[in-house]
């Protein structure tokens, strides 16, 4: 059981680059980058228990109970950790989506003795969301990610990388765009007030370039960090 490790949490609604960001400044903050949604399908791929279990919840189209997700996410925690003991952490990344996810999490915080430091939201406009998520295109060989103005293949429909066809992913349709960020302001929205209420929220502003972003997170969350 581990103790004493920061968690910080990256929140912003689908189209913001929480994905991108997570990804980038994790490595350089000393954090494990835990992607809910990649763990899920890593853990459904492999033959575990654990993954059958979790696909019965995903194939019946039920929500996955929280004790189980938070269960996985510090085993990778842990896992990578003793992989890596020089690590200070995780930056959790599509988790907590709402008020009951939270609730739990601040529950196994508390148990193993790690800490919330701080909870960085990505600020976007709804429209530049909307232009971002309905202009998606996925290559279907190797999954390589483009938009049709913002970062178009150099000749489409087919991807730089392999040569395959890209497609749009039917929840990247408008009317489903709209669906999807409902739901995100909603539901996840109000863990922003639970945060703030505490000071660990940190708006970033997300409406920029991606190198511009990644400047601020890692110059806002460092002093988080380190500060015991």
């Amino acid at each position: 059981m581990a103790g004493d490790d920061r968690v910080v949490i990256i929140i912003g609604p689908q189209g913001s680059g929480k994905g991108t960001q997570a990804a980038i400044v994790a490595p350089q903050l000393g954090l494990v980058h835990i992607s809910v949604g990649d763990l899920f399908r890593e853990v459904m791929a492999g033959d575990s228990e654990l993954g059958k279990i979790l696909a019965g919840y995903v194939n019946r189209g039920e929500l996955v109970p929280d004790d189980l997700t938070i269960r996985m996410l510090f085993e990778r925690l842990d896992q990578i950790k003793a992989q890596q003991p020089t690590l200070r952490g995780a930056l959790l990344d599509g988790f907590p989506r709402n008020q009951a996810q939270a609730e739990a999490l601040d529950r196994a915080l508390s148990e193993r003795g790690d800490r919330l430091v701080a909870v960085a939201h990505l600020v976007v406009p709804y429209d530049v969301l909307l232009q971002r998520l309905s202009g998606r295109l996925i290559c279907k060989g190797c999954g390589t990610t483009y938009h049709a103005t913002l970062n178009p293949p150099k000749n489409p429909p087919f991807c730089d990388v392999c040569g395959n066809e890209l497609y749009q992913r039917s929840d990247d349709t408008p009317e489903a765009v709209e669906r999807r960020l409902k739901i995100y302001y909603d539901q996840t929205e109000p863990v922003l007030a639970r945060y703030a209420k505490v000071g660990l929220v940190i708006d970033i502003d997300g409406n920029r370039p991606i190198d511009d972003v990644t400047e601020e997170l890692l110059t806002a969350l460092r002093p988080r960090l380190e500060a015991r």
